[in-house]
């Protein structure tokens, strides 16, 4: 009997969306990606493993008609897979075969005998709407990080790869670094509250110190341009669900918030005492962030 649950990656990422999952249902992983993706997924908790290998010259999506048979053959209940680019394509097919809606924002997600339930966020994740649905769905999770192995192997099922004819000719990195925050288990963000370019590096010192990576708010990426589009979290950018997630010099307006409601811990630095995000986070300072960056910054250092 197949899983009820599909989900499908390119990537070990998957700790965020498993954990999506609730009750003791099984879940098969289709990995659409290399032998150490695999390897690093084998004690991952799932169910089974369904691997068909990539290589360098040819990209995911050009197995995409591939997947969405596999999927299509094992008719579960739900196929999930996290918001990436690849991914989004190879279930965009999934979906197809399956004649399903595909749904983003999902928080939680509960298979029954005949009926799914399932909440996620709506109007950028102010709301959260709890919804049930009698036939297959796909849904779009953020994949998070890389799961803890539980010392048992589970099954791996090989299939020769069958791509469509699209070849990866040339490639060229960005000017700018790709920065993953969905999968950051800590995020520094900054926000209007920095003064100029330059003393981005104020932000980047304490990143280093706490082991986290480095986002910030709207403004700074589409006005300023002092980050790269993809390090922006909000309504419309990032939505990120870290352990931590330190923000300075952020007022915390709903459309920021918006990005981080799933964050385990948020603590906030901002020198207006009134500002919303004082409402939104667990832990708050009010000061100004020149004198309390490089002071918590050299307290981790010193301890770190």
């Amino acid at each position: 009997m197949s899983s009820p649950i599909w989900m499908i990656t390119t990537s070990p990422a998957i700790g965020g969306a498993l954990g999506l999952v609730e009750g003791d249902v099984e879940v098969t992983v289709l990995v659409v990606g290399d032998q150490a993706t695999v390897d690093a997924l084998t004690e991952a908790g799932v169910t089974a493993l369904v691997h068909v290998p990539t290589s360098d010259t040819v990209p995911p999506e050009a197995l995409a008609a591939q997947v969405g048979q596999l999927v299509a053959e094992a008719s579960p209940s739900v196929v999930v897979a996290p918001a990436r680019g690849p991914e989004r394509a190879l279930l965009a097919a999934a979906a197809t075969a399956l004649d399903a809606p595909v749904l983003p924002a999902v928080t939680s997600l509960r298979v029954d005998e005949y009926t799914v339930s399932l909440v996620r966020g709506l109007y950028g994740g102010l709301v959260a709407a709890t919804e049930t649905y009698s036939g297959p769905i796909a849904v779009l999770v953020d994949g998070g990080v890389a799961p803890a192995p539980t010392g048992t192997a589970v099954p791996v099922r090989q299939v020769a790869p069958s791509p469509a004819g699209l070849t990866i000719v040339s490639t060229s990195a960005s000017q700018q670094a790709s920065v993953d925050l969905g999968s950051a288990t800590r995020v520094v963000a900054v926000g209007r509250g920095l003064k100029a370019r330059e003393d981005v590096e104020l932000i980047e010192k304490l990143a280093a110190a706490a082991g986290a990576q480095v986002g910030c708010s709207r403004p700074l990426a589409e006005g300023q341009d002092w980050f790269a589009k993809d390090q922006y979290v909000g309504i419309s950018g990032q939505h990120i669900a870290p352990d931590l997630y330190l923000a300075i010099g952020i007022s915390g307006q709903l459309q920021h918030m918006a990005g981080v409601r799933g964050a385990t811990t948020i603590v906030a630095i901002n020198a207006d005492e009134k500002a919303p995000v004082f409402t939104e986070c667990d832990y708050g300072l009010v000061g100004d962030l020149y004198d309390i960056v490089p002071a918590l910054t050299a307290a981790l250092t010193e301890v770190g």
